[in-house]
């Protein structure tokens, strides 16, 4: 078996076939006794299809396929006169032999094997197949290579080593049991133990080397340099930003590395990428000035904004502030995805900290300049509602612009307690434009404002002393609540129903009955009409004139339920 150093004698000199036999002939003389169970060296004397004849001497042939030959060298050509040792295996009972050139070959590998165990030296052989734990080797017999033995780490495609040919290392063999276990990874340990030794002696920070990198981890690549590994953190692969290293690189890969520092006690050496380009944060002041314009990559957002890469290792943050003037995005990602290709402008840069302000806003005109010049306050809108709420209602002014009607400036008469209770999302609506605040982007309108406010006409309709009648909406404590008209109301306080004094209306008056009382104090301002049945009754029985007292105080009775409210609680707490 030619690969692994069992080599066939030496052929005759001619091959002619006569001269072949004729020299047997006269050696015929010399034979030996050939013993079964001994290896013999047989010579070629002819072949017969797909077997070979071979002499022993003793005047005995055998016959061995071909098949045995062609395991050892595929492309060798048997010839007559070739010799190779055989096996005997037992004798025939027509006097000839039963060879075996394998088990012939197989005993001189089970010789070799004792021999390079004993020696700690190496046997080629071939990988033939995957087996149960791991891999089926020919070192001449078949040999068993364990997973954990095949490499210094666990091998991925297992399958790309078949038919591949290494040098092993002998670690335990049974001869009986035709068992033997063999070992790569001692020998690879060996050549990385020297080369380790080699490189402690060579190695120097901020030299650049060459190395492949054995692992990949969330925190940095592990690189052998040649015997020994470094340790290259995710900080050092870019100046700019890494999500994860696997991203980048792959197990295997080789790359060009600088050492940043090397600890020769604790054996530790630490590892750079981005070192061996200068650091591109210098030349951002100068690159980078507030109002330039520059395109850029979206590489990360977040629930604050978008992170943009400018170059390599120089990223600058667009608030989510600084996206849109008129959207206001719940999240960044409804305006721009990772990956996209966006252009922005230079706002702020602060070289020491590495950090730069991005706008995308600022590329396009902000429509709140002009939005006072098309909608001066006064003038009439008309919008969709696009959002109700509990204190006002959002219609669409333009794209981006949203104009707020308070629920206060809904109506001048109704007691509105929400919106939903006359306006839903996507109904049209007409409106005026109140108030514009450019600086904090707020557009006020009113609905209300469309008609007359109904207290101007009432306060000319009900001046002091006027005798009014109406309905009673509400009896309180402190007085009772006159509806003059749709949406108009006055107030009788409890010291303005009688010259005596009343401790409470409550029993006195019931909702719905019809009331007359003089109108003592109106204010448009104040939406306040102050009534008195006291003051009628004066004015009655003065002939209709009325009582001085009430044109003088006029203004300074309570009329709101509010202000009743607060100056009942005034006076319990002095009681």
């Amino acid at each position: 078996m030619t690969q692994h150093g069992i080599q066939p004698a030496q052929a005759a000199e001619s091959n002619a076939p006569e001269d072949s036999f004729a020299a047997l002939f006269e050696q015929e003389g010399n034979n030996t006794v050939i013993n079964v169970g001994e290896v013999a060296l047989g010579t070629v004397v002819g072949l017969a299809g797909e077997e070979v004849i071979i002499d022993v001497g003793d005047k005995a042939e055998g016959r061995v396929p071909l098949a045995e030959f062609r395991h050892e060298d595929p492309a060798h050509e048997i010839k007559v006169g070739e010799q190779f040792e055989v096996f005997i295996e037992k004798r025939t009972e027509d006097g000839g032999l039963l060879i075996s050139r394998e088990k012939a070959i197989a005993i001189q590998v089970w010789e070799q094997i004792a021999r390079i165990q004993e020696e700690d030296g190496t046997i080629e052989g071939r990988i033939e197949s995957r087996v149960k734990g791991g891999m089926s080797v020919d070192i001449g017999v078949p040999a068993f290579l364990p997973y954990s033995q095949i490499d210094l780490r666990p091998v991925k495609d297992l399958d790309a080593l078949i038919g591949q040919v290494f040098a092993f290392k002998v670690l335990k063999f049974n001869r009986k049991r035709n068992n033997v276990v063999i070992s790569r990874r001692v020998i690879l340990e060996e050549e990385r133990s020297a080369l380790r030794e080699q490189m402690r002696n060579t190695l120097q920070e901020g030299q650049i080397i060459r190395g492949a990198i054995t692992n990949i981890t969330d925190y940095g690549l592990f690189i052998d340099l040649g015997g020994i590994d470094g340790l290259c953190h995710i900080t050092d692969l870019s100046w700019g930003r890494v999500s994860h290293p696997a991203k980048l690189y792959n197990v295997g890969e080789e790359l060009e590395v600088k050492i940043l520092k090397y600890d020769r006690d604790a054996n530790r050496i630490s590892l750079g990428v981005k070192q061996l380009r200068p650091d591109p944060w210098e030349q951002v002041p100068e690159k980078y000035a507030p109002g330039v314009r520059v395109p850029g990559k979206v590489v990360s957002i977040t629930d604050y904004g978008v992170f943009v890469e400018l170059e390599e290792g120089v990223e600058g943050l667009v608030h989510i502030s600084e996206m849109s003037w008129s959207k206001k995005p719940k999240h960044p990602s409804k305006i721009v995805g990772v990956g996209d290709e966006i252009e922005v402008q230079v706002l702020k840069v602060e070289a020491d900290t590495k950090r730069i302000s991005l706008g995308m806003k600022q590329l396009l005109p902000n429509p709140w300049h002009v939005v006072e010049e098309n909608y001066p306050v006064g003038s009439i809108i008309e919008g969709k509602i696009k959002n109700v709420t509990d204190f006002g209602i959002f219609i669409g002014i333009e794209e981006g612009i949203d104009g707020l009607i308070h629920v206060s400036d809904l109506s001048w008469t109704e007691r509105i307690k929400h919106p939903s209770e006359k306006y839903a999302k996507g109904d049209t609506i007409r409106a005026v434009v109140l108030k514009i605040d450019k600086e904090n982007e707020r557009f006020s309108v009113g609905i209300k404002q469309l008609e007359p406010d109904p207290w101007q006409e009432a306060v000319t309709r009900y001046p002091i002393g006027t005798t009014v009648e109406g309905t009673i909406t509400n009896v309180t404590d402190f007085g009772i609540f006159v509806q003059l008209e749709e949406g108009i109301e006055g107030l009788v306080h409890v010291s303005e129903i009688s010259k005596e004094k009343v401790k409470t209306p409550v029993d006195m008056f019931k909702v719905g009955d019809k009331l007359q009382a003089m109108v003592i104090n109106a204010s448009a301002a104040d939406r306040k009409i102050g009534l008195s049945i006291k003051a009628l009754q004066e004015k009655e029985e003065n002939n209709g004139v009325i009582p001085a007292e009430y044109i003088s105080k006029a203004q300074e009775a309570p009329s709101t339920l509010g202000d009743l409210l607060k100056a009942a609680a005034e006076e319990n707490s002095q009681k």
